[in-house]
This record gives C-alpha cells, structure tokens and sequence, in this order.
C-alpha cells in the first residue's frame, strides 16, 4: 500500500504588490512597491516606497490608483532601490534552497514586472510564486469570483489603503492568516503545493523557463533539434499559453508529439493582440513551421468579379488587381475550384442562373431552369438587369471592404507601437521614430493579402475608435519612443 503524500504549509513568505503605470511588463514601469514578509505565520516585516517610473502616468491610472506624476517626481527610481528590494524579498537568507515564497493576488502581474526592472539591470530574479486568486478557486471552488475585492468581502478583511501598493500587500497577509485559521492544515498545504506545481516543463527544456515567459500578448516559436522550426503561435498571455502546450492532460496525440519533438522556445512581446495576430501570420508564411496548417502564399487566393452587365462572374487572383478593383469584388478563396463551388452554392440557394453566371455551357435553357431552379434568365423569360440586381444582392454579403483610410497608415496599439498598413498589406511594426520613417518609405511586394485583411476587418469591427496616423502626411512622433 503507497503511502498518502505529506505537503508541509509554507512558512517563509513574503506578500508582495505593485502599482504600476499600465499592465504591460514590457512596455509600462513600477510606480510603488508594498512588501509584507511574514515567518511562521506572524508579520516580521512591513515595507513600501513610492517609485519613479521615468515616464508619465496616464490619467485613468492616476484615478484608480491615486499615486499622481507629482508624488512619483523625486521618489527613487527602481534602479536606487533595486538592491533594497531584492534584499526584501529573499528575506534574511541568500541561500537558493531559502528564498521565500513569493506571493500575490494575480501574481505573474507582480512577478513578471519585478523580473523586467531587475533585468534591465542585469540583475537575475526567480523565486517560486503562489498566486492568491489560484489557491483561492483552489479551495473555494464553489464561488465565481475571486478578486481582491471579492476575497475581502467573503473572509471579512478590511483594508485601509485600497490599490496602494502596501494596503493591498497588507491585505494578502491577512488572508493567509485567515487561512491557516479556518482552513486544516493539511487541505491548506495540499492546495498551495498543486498551485505552485500547477505548470511543469518536461526535463529536455530548461526549468528557469516557466520564470522568463511573460505575462502580456505576443508571438512564439518552438523549435526542435538542429533548430528546425516546429510551431508558431500566439496569445494574449505567452505564459499561459505556451505552458499550456505542456500540459499532462491533453489527449491531442500531434499535439503531445509536438511537445515531445520541442528543444527551444523564443518569443516576441507585444503591445497588444492585434500586433500578436499580424506577426504570427507573418512569420507563418515567411518560415513556415512544420506543425502549423499551410497558409497559402501571398496572391495565390481568388476572389469574384461581376462582368460588365452582370453577364457572369469570373474568379481572379487578388494578388493582380489594384486597391480600386478590389472595391467590386466579393469573396476570398483558396482556389478557382472552391470559388466555383461558393458560387454555384449561391446560385442554387437564390435561383439564380447557371449559364448566365458562366457555370454551365449549353444550348438553350441551364440545368436549374429544367429543374425549376431558375427564373429564366438563359432563356429571355427573366430580364437580366432583373437577374443582374438579384446576383449583386446575393452576393452582397461577400462583398470585400475597401481600405477604409486614406492611404498607408501607422495604426497605434498600446504606448509606443506602431503598425504600418497600406492597402490590407502588413508592412512590419515600429517602436522606435527610425523605424517608422523606414516603414513609411517601404515598397510594399504585394497588394492585397488575405490573413491581414480578415485579422484586420475583425479588428476594426470590435475597435472602431482606433488611434491612427496618415502617413502621407507629417507626424508627430513625439510618442515613439
């Protein structure tokens, strides 16, 4: 008989939160820093300091957190204080084996943004992390909600500096207390034991991984041995995602092959998900990885184009006609043959005429006439610019969407990043005034690609109040930086 496993409760902590000036690791900086180090229990240690950021706080986050540009003004940068703080948060042993548990509400927000400052100084950060919204769905699966808000509500805590970096971290402790108060010791240990060994790599890929994984969106890649390029992906959490690809569960076999065959992981951070969708698909087509489905080259797929006097339809290649022509097209199609099947499927589904469209060849009246399928149109009995109304209207949910900008643009996602479009074609993204300016100036290859214009079309339908730039005109790029 095999003995139950004994988890132990852990008894070196220290509770950390941030305030920062937006929530993107990558791109946004620390504003104040609240650390609670608590031993066996008892608070041992309470600390804060306000941090200046070196960039502005935007307004909303000055509303929420209450930390203004004029408090952080002549606080210490994270660079003065980065060795006090490291020292905070190992505690009172430098030891590998000794570092105390790092936990947070969300806590791969709080974890990832420390990992970033103390990178920028070359300084190497890891420690093992409980997320407190975790291990409270941990044990009180039974409630929906599990925000800092909601924890307090239901536990009765109180705090008094709200979304303050120490009067959040403050609460956290109270929390663990009350937990090891009213919950068994054992359910207690058990449940933060399976939340810190929630994700774990296989052993042919580095353990300091899961720690380097950002939080925020953006695009990866796995490779496998000899560097051959296995996958692309992306998300709008690298963390999650990527060691989701490594979860025991799945039942997948490719996708358990896949996670066999991986010996390199790389990544790229974004400022958001429309930058994440636009480089996936990018370097899906230029690199293409093994286990991605084939995407099909840019100027390959067909489109439909309604002959003069809608006397038929004729499939052409996007990738040789004009932004103008583009506007009196409907549909996109990975060949001639499925754009033949779509519109022979039409003509079926709203009586339309086979041999008018260009479908069929033969004497006298088409097949769907014969069988009560068409109007007439073959024969004289419907007028075609009755017929020719009835086309457009069916195909009027095809319809392509023309550019809706003036031109090529720089379209802004997140602080300082910069997408350059012209005409449904992706032409790379910029974070700097040097690479606008090479952007701006470009020769796109292509005129028209399919994945840009459906990730794009979706994305403006959701975000119609985009912060965009006319390239044909001057700029400021005061905010590039």
């Amino acid at each position: 008989m095999v003995a139950a496993e004994v988890f132990t409760l852990p008894q070196h902590l220290v509770f950390v939160d941030l305030e920062t000036t937006g929530g993107n690791a990558a791109y946004h900086r620390i504003t104040e820093v609240g650390i609670v180090r608590m031993a066996a229990g008892e608070v041992v240690e309470e600390w804060s300091s306000l941090v200046n950021p070196e960039c502005r706080i935007p307004s909303y986050i000055e509303g929420f957190t209450g930390i203004t540009n004029e408090m952080v003004a002549d606080a210490p940068r994270f660079a003065d204080i980065a060795s006090l703080v490291l020292d905070k948060l190992r505690g009172s042993s430098h030891a590998a084996n000794d570092v105390p548990l790092f936990v947070a509400h969300n806590a791969r927000f709080d974890y990832s943004f420390l990992r970033t400052e103390f990178r920028r100084l070359d300084v190497n950060f890891s420690a093992k992390v409980l997320c407190t919204v975790k291990l409270s769905r941990r044990l009180f699966p039974e409630f929906p909600r599990h925000s800092l808000d909601a924890v307090m509500e239901r536990h009765g805590l109180t705090c008094a500096a709200r979304h303050r970096a120490l009067g959040d971290a403050r609460v956290l402790g109270d929390f663990w207390r009350k937990l090891r108060q009213e919950v068994a010791e054992e359910r207690l240990a058990a449940a933060a034991q399976l939340v810190l060994g929630a994700h774990k790599l296989p052993a042919h890929l580095p353990p300091e991984l899961a720690d380097e994984l950002p939080e925020g969106p953006g695009v990866y890649r796995f490779f496998g041995e000899d560097n051959l390029l296995l996958y692309i992906g992306k998300s709008h959490s690298l963390r999650t995602r990527v060691l989701g690809h490594f979860a025991a569960e799945h039942s997948d076999v490719k996708e358990q092959k896949k996670a066999r065959l991986v010996r390199r992981i790389d990544w790229l951070e974004t400022a958001g998900d429309l930058g994440a969708q636009l480089k996936e698909a990018e370097w899906i087509k230029t690199q293409k990885p093994l286990f991605n489905k084939r995407v099909k080259q840019k100027g390959e797929s067909f489109t439909m184009q309604v002959l003069r006097n809608a006397q038929g339809v004729k499939l052409v290649p996007l990738g040789e006609l004009t932004p103008s022509e583009l506007n009196g097209c409907f549909g996109v199609f990975h060949s001639q043959k499925d754009g033949r099947k779509a519109l022979a499927d039409i003509a079926r589904a709203h009586s339309l005429c086979l041999k008018v469209l260009g479908l069929e060849e033969s004497a006298g009246s088409c097949f769907a006439y014969q069988v009560g399928k068409c109007k007439g149109a073959c024969l004289g009995k419907e007028p075609l610019v009755l017929h020719a109304m009835r086309l457009q209207l069916a195909l009027s949910s095809l319809k392509l969407k023309p550019w809706p900008f003036p031109g090529r643009i720089a379209l802004q996602e997140g602080r300082a990043e910069f997408h350059v479009l012209d005409h449904w074609v992706y032409l790379g993204t910029a974070r700097s005034e040097e690479e606008l300016a090479e952007l701006a100036a470009a020769q796109p290859n292509v005129v028209f690609d399919v994945d840009v214009y459906r990730i794009l079309v979706r994305y403006l339908a959701k975000n119609p109040g985009l912060d965009w730039h006319d390239l044909g005109k001057a700029i400021d790029t005061a905010d590039v930086k």
